[in-house]
């Protein structure tokens, strides 16, 4: 399968492309810094999606199969990137025929309010008392301009027309790739407090084949 990669000097975008790889997959890496990359991509894409050239994301993403994006905030600096970014994505995508993407979201961002649905559900059906009550609330206030930021960035993607899948994690790890996570459609994990980066990677490059994914969000955790 011929797959873009965005964001793939980041902690997930780094397993994405070596996963990928290893699978025996054509990949694009998209990078800001080409540097940092892991492995040897057959492709690499230099662009900034702060301000990215639109010619340049269209010839990164032309003729793929599939976008996958490991795009986030790696410091309050950098809030808004995920919006911004997959914003830019989604419009090379469009404009050169591409249809399926796959991104990663947060767990906490499904009773995050966006400017679309300003009143979310109040909790999220797979979450227990400590994270609804407890955790949850804590931590979306310290963090709540990246969610905000991933809340637009899936409005954004409902709202448009292309197969997309958000993949939901709670609290990442740089932990072993293990391949032992439970996963469900349209809601957290019961329990779920954590998974690695490798695993997160490694569920985003499985729905590929699962059709029944498009347009759903997906909880994973341990």
């Amino acid at each position: 399968m011929k797959l873009t990669i965005f964001g793939a000097t980041g902690g997930i975008g780094r397993h994405l492309v070596e996963q990928a790889l290893v699978a025996g997959h054509d990949v694009t890496a998209v990078v800001r810094d080409p540097a940092r990359l892991p492995g040897a991509p057959q492709r690499v894409v230099t662009a900034d999606l702060a301000a990215a050239d639109p010619a340049v994301l269209r010839s990164a993403v032309a003729g793929a199969d599939a976008v996958l994006s490991g795009l986030g905030p790696r410091s309050s600096a950098d809030a808004g990137v995920a919006s911004r970014g997959t914003r830019a994505v989604t419009e090379a995508m469009t404009a050169s025929g591409v249809r399926r993407i796959l991104v990663v979201s947060a767990a906490p961002v499904g009773v995050v309010p966006s400017p679309g649905r300003p009143r979310p559900p109040r909790y999220d059906e797979g979450d227990g008392p400590l994270m609804r009550f407890v955790l949850g609330p804590a931590i979306r206030r310290v963090l709540r301009r990246h969610y905000a930021d991933l809340a637009v960035m899936e409005e954004e993607l409902r709202d448009g027309d292309l197969d997309w899948t958000v993949v939901r994690p709670p609290r990442l790890t740089d932990g072993r790739l293990t391949g032992d996570y439970r996963t469900a459609y349209g809601r957290n994990i019961r329990g779920g407090l954590t998974v690695s980066r490798a695993d997160v990677a490694q569920l985003m490059l499985a729905l590929l084949d699962r059709p029944e994914s498009v347009r759903r969000t997906v909880g994973v955790a341990y």
